[in-house]
């Protein structure tokens, strides 16, 4: 096993002096190989990262929502509906929630006015989320005023800015009491938006869907499960689209790929001619190419990877934040928690470094079998 390992450092030993002989080329082929596995890493770390703090967001989420539908589209739940549910087997405890969308022409965003379960605002005032408030200039204590769709003006007195640690999911949330929710929506009194239920056995989950939509044909239940695997889909959906944008530097790399195992150039060749000439074996001049392919295509790799782990999670992955983000006025600030997959890593390990690391070997292979003579001839 000694000698294996002293011959394989001989080889390194080697390889890196070649490496430093065409020190301009190999540092130019490094740097775009880098560049390569950054962007292709980047857009695959903070998708990954989004896609956690989803599934932290959601995991408190109502297991069912139920919506009414009136010619396909979401309309109120009228009275009456809460009591119905509460004649199903298996339902724990049902809430109606209100919650409407509101567009303010000040700064050109929608906001999210909810009535909140508990620790409702006293009439006249409000809570804002910490974006909300960033964008109109807001602290506590401040006046905010809001035109009604009927066209009535509002004034509320801002009680509280949310906390920045929950402004993912309260960027642009406005909370406020019943009383000024239906006054400012206009909203008939017994009335919700929709209704949370919470199952007995969360293994029944689906069971009481089913029961709901039997009872209630005008109904909709929303899973937990269904709302993750939505998520899930729309964040895969844009982490596609950042790679489609980056399809010209995947063709490039294919044609880098392609271009390396094409052919040597006359001074590889006559390089290799030298070594059978000296007594180096086909076996030898293929594993000391190997070492080549995997020591410039792991550092390229190596130097990728921390490249875009440190602008993901700390500059917030700033060249690909719109795209996985999604198009919004109100950009919520939050910090992403690392988060790094095995398979993610593997994934991106294998077609980035096994693809260049192959096509090394093919041209090496072909110059290698030659007669000595006529490879350093040329």
């Amino acid at each position: 096993m000694r000698p294996w390992i002293e011959k394989q450092r001989y080889l390194i030993d080697y390889t890196l002096a070649a490496l430093a002989r065409r020190k301009a080329r190999n540092l130019g082929l490094l740097a775009v190989y880098a560049l390569l596995v950054f962007m292709l890493a980047s857009v695959s770390l903070f998708g990954q990262a989004l896609r956690q703090e989803a599934a932290a967001v959601l995991a408190d989420s109502p297991e069912v929502i139920l919506q009414r539908l009136v010619a396909g589209r979401h309309d109120l739940i009228p009275p009456g509906y809460l009591e119905k549910i509460g004649r199903i087997r298996g339902v724990q405890h049902q809430q109606g929630r209100l919650w409407g969308y509101y567009y303010d022409p000040v700064s050109k965003a929608n906001y999210t006015l909810l009535v909140p379960a508990a620790e409702a605002p006293a009439p006249g005032h409000l809570r804002l989320g910490a974006t909300l408030a960033r964008e109109r200039g807001l602290q506590a204590g401040q006046p905010l005023s809001l035109r009604s769709y009927g066209g009535k003006l509002f004034t509320f007195t801002v009680d509280e800015v949310l906390p920045a640690s929950s402004e993912l999911i309260s960027a642009d949330l406005v909370l406020l009491g019943e009383a000024d929710f239906r006054a400012f929506f206009d909203y008939p009194a017994g009335h919700y938006t929709d209704i949370a239920l919470s199952v007995a056995n969360p293994q029944e989950v689906r069971n009481v869907a089913a029961k709901l939509s039997a009872a209630l044909p005008d109904a909709r239940p929303i899973l937990r499960e269904e709302m993750r695997r939505t998520y899930a889909s729309l964040l895969d959906w844009r982490e596609g689209i950042a790679l489609a944008l980056l399809a010209a530097a995947l063709l490039a790399f294919a044609i880098l790929a392609w271009e390396k195992a094409s052919g040597l150039s006359a001074d590889e060749r006559r390089e290799i001619g030298i070594l059978k000439a000296i007594g180096w074996e086909t076996g030898d001049v293929l594993r000391m190419k190997l070492w080549e392919g995997l020591l410039i295509s792991f550092s390229a790799f190596l130097l990728g990877l921390v490249g875009a782990y440190v602008h993901v999670f700390h500059f917030g992955a700033r060249l690909f934040e719109p795209v996985l983000k999604g198009w919004a006025v109100l950009y919520p600030r939050f910090t992403l928690v690392p988060q790094l997959d095995g398979l993610q890593l593997f994934t991106l390990f294998f077609f980035t470094v096994v693809p260049y690391t192959a096509a090394v070997l093919v041209p090496i292979w072909r110059a290698a079998i030659i007669d000595p003579d006529a490879a350093m001839r040329g």
